[in-house]
């Protein structure tokens, strides 16, 4: 197939079948311009004057060029989004939630990993100039004070998703409530009849700033408070976010004296750890020993895991469209959206044994 011409690339769209957005409006009987505003889904034109121009693309096969569509919106049609730690499940949960919005729109999804501090940097210093994308949404990454001024102030539309922290204020973002789902976790065990209840999550500490666990082990802490419940020494257990690392973390919790009746885990991924390690000491779930998590991720109904959902599609989702609106127009005062935490009972969790109330 012989190449198209650049300068027939550049008059608004060559089609891969080699006609042209020209071809099109001669064939339907309009003018280019008025071919152009059909193809770019403007509302001000006849529907019969539409009908022609669609059945001539269709007749000649027209579809047109992604090149030239860019240069003529003189738009990149792309948007960015930076994430951290992709094979996490709430990362491809919330990115599930974000393809479902840009699936039906005119731009592409370019994704940008971060693993490693280096590369947070990098994208969050590179990515906001107006040449790279259209848009940027910054999911379950913590900003610096400096991001954010960065961010606020690029030529192009931020939003966050998942990222606690005063700076994103300043910006556009979607977020849950983790201390009040916290707080809900804890005291979903506590209306069973527990009292030895432990934590278990992330380090508080990391180079990236993570608060979710912080926060998770704050509502924790506030509910037994206000049940007029102490923590027991020994019953926080933090460490890295894995289900290995949970289980040898839940391994020690239960070798305790006073080990406790029930654990929330501050993931689901660390539930499983939990749960795993109750079955190497004997325990039988929620029989011996309750558990419920945070997420609400797939597997949680396959293994029929009480959780916390924490409306992981849905923040990708309304990310997108919030985003999406900023490129149409960006707003005055940064919007914001908090979505609530909800409670989702299923098998793992249960009165303590004989429906006693655990000492």
């Amino acid at each position: 197939m012989q190449p198209v011409p650049w300068n027939r690339l550049h008059e608004k769209g060559a089609g891969v079948a080699g006609h042209t957005l020209n071809d099109v409006a001669v064939r339907a009987g309009v003018s280019k311009a008025t071919a152009s505003r059909v193809l770019n889904g403007k509302s001000a034109v006849d529907p019969h004057t539409r009908d022609r121009v669609l059945a001539a693309m269709s007749d000649l096969d027209y579809t047109p060029s992604t090149l030239a569509r860019r240069l003529s919106f003189g738009r990149t049609l792309t948007i960015s989004v930076v994430t951290t730690f992709l094979t996490r499940p709430q990362a491809a949960e919330r990115l599930r939630g974000v393809d479902a919005v840009l699936s039906d729109s005119e731009f592409d999804l370019v994704i940008y990993n971060v693993e490693t501090i280096d590369k947070r940097d990098q994208y969050l210093r590179g990515l906001a100039l107006a040449q790279r994308t259209d848009g940027l949404l910054v999911i379950s990454l913590p900003l610096r004070e400096r991001d954010a001024q960065r961010l606020s102030s690029a030529a192009i539309p931020v939003v966050v998703v998942d990222a606690h922290a005063p700076a994103v204020e300043g910006l556009p973002h979607v977020v849950g409530d983790d201390i009040r789902g916290g707080e809900a976790a804890t005291r979903h065990l506590l209306g069973l009849g527990h009292r030895r209840i432990a934590f278990l999550g992330d380090q508080f500490d990391d180079p990236f700033g993570f608060t979710s666990s912080r926060h998770r082990a704050i509502g924790y802490e506030r509910a037994m408070r206000a049940a007029g419940v102490d923590v027991r020494p020994g019953h926080i257990a933090l460490g890295a976010h894995s289900r290995y690392e949970a289980r040898e973390l839940a391994g020690r919790l239960l070798a305790l004296d006073d080990r406790p009746t029930a654990v929330f885990a501050a993931s689901d991924t660390q539930a499983l750890g939990v749960i795993s390690a109750a079955h190497e000491a004997g325990l039988r779930v929620p029989d011996d020993l309750s558990v419920i998590g945070y997420d609400d991720i797939e597997m949680a109904d396959y293994l029929e895991l009480t959780t916390v959902r924490q409306q992981m599609f849905e923040s990708g989702r309304l990310g997108a469209e919030l985003l999406l609106r900023e490129i149409d127009r960006r707003s005055e005062d940064p919007p914001s959206v908090v979505l609530d935490p909800e409670v989702v009972i299923r098998g793992t969790t249960a009165p303590p044994k004989e429906g006693r109330r655990s000492d």
